[in-house]
């Protein structure tokens, strides 16, 4: 892997950029994030883009169906493309995530998740869709916090009316107060918590031959502040939110016995000799 052949000239100086960004990054609305342009070498990236598989025809992808989200993933890193794992290994690289730290000014430190969880390769067909939610907040099988995404975007002409917009949305879910075009050669990162509202909402309307295209990543550190969690959300799963002025937009089953068992003692030591033995021998 060569850093210089991944990134552009204009980004060669990774301490520069941070340091450019960091500001903006922190005073972004609803939540802190960025959107960079550009930042990889333009003919690596159409490499990336050359070798990106239908997923849809992937034994290996896991796909989803249901009125939150309609989509393709793959994380399973040796079916990817030579210069897909070189993006992969940059992206999860002390380089790459000393950039990251610099950015989010988030005290504790970032660690990369190689297995991917949730993250890799996705794609959304025409008619998809990812309703707003926020993210799981725990790594699922170690002792970490989830705080950031990278999403990377790898879709040419992708006009305005083919949607697919990543909205953010204000804690409240009243307002959508950014919406991001997923256009090729476009990186949006943002600090992830239980408040940071995010998705797609709307259904795709590209033409048939294309589909929304993007690589996703998550960084984890050990101990979060508080205040980024909310008291409510017992178990470790994606939420979907409803958005104003929308009525049953997203299936949202009702949980509360089951957060009751949740909370209780028993069942919190028997989920964590789960976690600790079961699912690490089962990876």
């Amino acid at each position: 892997m060569i850093v210089k052949d991944i990134i552009s000239e204009n980004y060669q100086d990774l301490n520069i950029t941070a340091d450019n960004l960091n500001k903006n990054y922190l005073l972004e609305e609803p939540f802190p994030n960025i959107v960079i342009d550009n930042f990889f070498n333009k003919d690596f990236l159409n490499s990336i883009l050359n070798d990106f598989p239908n997923l849809g025809s992937l034994d290996s992808s896991s796909r989803y169906e249901n009125k939150n989200e309609i989509k393709y993933t793959n994380n399973q890193y040796n079916v990817f493309s030579k210069n897909t794992k070189n993006l992969f290994d940059f992206l999860n690289s002390q380089i790459f995530l000393q950039f990251i730290q610099k950015i989010t000014s988030i005290k504790e430190t970032l660690v990369a998740d190689k297995e991917l969880n949730g993250g890799g390769l996705h794609e959304i067909k025409k008619g998809g869709v990812l309703k707003i939610h926020t993210d799981f907040n725990r790594h699922p099988t170690l002792n970490l916090d989830r705080r950031v995404n990278v999403l990377i975007y790898l879709n040419k002409n992708w006009k305005e009316e083919y949607d697919g917009h990543l909205e953010l949305w204000d804690k409240q879910m009243k307002e959508c107060k950014k919406k991001i075009l997923p256009i090729f050669n476009r990186m949006v990162i943002f600090s992830t918590n239980d408040f940071s509202n995010h998705g797609h909402p709307n259904a795709i309307k590209c033409p048939i031959y294309q589909s929304r295209k993007s690589i996703a990543l998550y960084y984890f550190s050990k101990g979060r502040p508080l205040e980024e969690l909310n008291i409510n959300y017992i178990k470790n799963k994606t939420y979907f939110k409803d958005r104003l002025g929308h009525h049953n937009d997203t299936d949202s089953k009702n949980e509360y016995f089951k957060n009751f068992i949740r909370n209780l003692s028993f069942y919190k030591s028997l989920k964590n000799l789960e976690k600790k033995f079961f699912r690490k021998k089962n990876r």
